[in-house]
């Protein structure tokens, strides 16, 4: 653990100050306390997250702010420690009084991150890590989520599935992913929803490297011997990018119906394997540069573009939702002070975002905190409209947003199984309700 004296020259030399010195002299401000991986594997993603708050924020000031308070954003690097993460996230709130905790990457960051913010009754808004945990078992009033999570991910691919046994029969599946929170939990997610759409199948196996793992060859080649009719890979970022890339040259793809879900088609895995990039993936993202074709789609991908001169991942459009949803909760109050109005205004709460189709608007779900989104997979393709991405999604299959949420049953299985008593219902026990007044 870092000391206080150590702590505070990080979080100096990581603290973004987004407007000038004489508006913040002049208008109340919103305070906001974001943590993003700055350093290691994580880090693009933190560097694209910032990005978009720096648009979002830029945007929203220059129009005045939320309710006549400008927005004021600090950052500081979470180091993808759950320890770490939490010892900022708690002097945010006690020495910087922010009004809002926001941001972090890793799933197990989130779920400890969101800790605080239930123990310290501080709103936390998870713009990326995607855990269904969070909003499952371990939802509290004071946590919202504005991506897509891996059971809303999962649900698609089991919905993805189901489509291809009418065109292609399949009877057998194997997994591979991080022997983490994230990849377990999306394999939970997976079986679930294909249980409860009635697809019967069965495992050839199950494989769990760990985080960050080098060398993916001794699990390759159990794939291979295995023989499943469907690979379903959870892994993420650089892991991916090297699972792939050893996976193809030792032929794993060949004949074979391989899908990542969630997080396969991110734009930087796109970019990183250019020309090496298979064709014929299955693949999905929680935000696609090239889908939906809206234009509000296409300006988000191209300010970006201009302002950091490469392409966003997924994780920048996570961010930029989340700013927005706060801005958009302080406006609605009138305050960034009044917690139990800022829930409520969050609850139900509609955006519109890069990564919604023309007619449809995200929605924040009241009883999980869950933003709802529809979700495309779609196949690997030679295209070179994007680079150094030599290859994009296309023949993309859509899924509505209302069949990826679990449904009451499966909250109250979940719930009850890992007893969390406040999750168990929409109605908050005594001491929450104190803020919803």
């Amino acid at each position: 653990m870092a000391s206080r004296r150590t702590w505070r020259a990080q979080l100096a030399g990581l603290t973004v100050f987004l407007l000038s010195a004489a508006t913040a002299l002049a208008q109340p401000a919103v305070e906001i306390g974001c943590m993003y991986p700055m350093t290691g594997r994580g880090a693009l993603y933190g560097r694209d997250s910032v990005a978009a708050i720096e648009m979002a924020v830029e945007a929203i000031n220059a129009r005045g702010g939320a309710a006549g308070h400008q927005l004021r954003v600090h950052l500081a690097d979470s180091q993808s420690r759950p320890a770490f993460a939490v010892s900022i996230a708690r002097r945010f709130i006690d020495e910087t009084k922010v009004h809002f905790l926001c941001g972090v990457v890793s799933s197990s960051v989130g779920l400890a991150v969101s800790k605080v913010a239930l123990e310290r009754r501080k709103i936390f808004i998870g713009t990326d890590h995607g855990s269904s945990r969070l909003t499952i078992e371990s939802a509290h009033p004071y946590y919202f989520r504005v991506s897509n999570n891996s059971y809303q991910s999962m649900a698609a691919g089991a919905l993805w599935l189901n489509d291809l046994r009418r065109e292609r029969p399949w009877r057998t599946i194997a997994f591979i992913g991080p022997d983490y929170e994230y990849g377990r939990g999306m394999w939970a997610d997976l079986r679930a929803k294909l249980d409860e759409i009635g697809v019967a199948y069965e495992v050839a196996g199950t494989l769990w490297p760990k985080l960050y793992e080098p060398d993916f060859t001794a699990y390759i080649e159990e794939l291979k011997r295995l023989k499943p009719d469907i690979i379903v890979n959870g892994h993420w970022g650089g892991d991916f990018v090297a699972f792939v890339k050893q996976a193809r040259a030792l032929g794993l793809f060949e004949n074979r119906v391989f899908a990542n879900f969630d997080a396969g088609a991110n734009y930087e895995i796109l970019a990183a394997l250019g020309e090496d990039m298979p064709l014929g993936l299955v693949l999905s993202a929680r935000h696609h540069v090239n889908w939906p074709a809206t234009a509000r789609n296409r300006a988000f991908v191209e300010n970006f573009r201009t302002r950091t001169g490469r392409y966003p991942s997924y994780a920048a459009e996570g961010a930029y939702a989340g700013i927005l949803a706060i801005a958009k909760a302080v406006e609605s109050v009138g305050s960034p002070s009044d917690t139990g109005k800022l829930i409520a205004a969050l609850e139900g709460m509609e955006l519109e975002l890069p990564e919604d189709p023309d007619g449809f608007r995200s929605r924040i779900d009241p009883d999980t905190h869950q933003i709802i989104q529809m979700q495309a997979i779609g196949i690997v393709r030679r295209d070179p409209s994007f680079p150094p991405a030599a290859a994009l999604l296309g023949d993309f299959k859509v899924y509505r947003a209302e069949d990826l949420m679990p449904s009451q049953q499966e909250l109250r299985r979940r719930r009850e199984n890992f007893g969390n008593r406040i999750a168990e219902t929409p109605s908050f026990p005594e001491s929450v309700k104190e803020d919803m007044k």
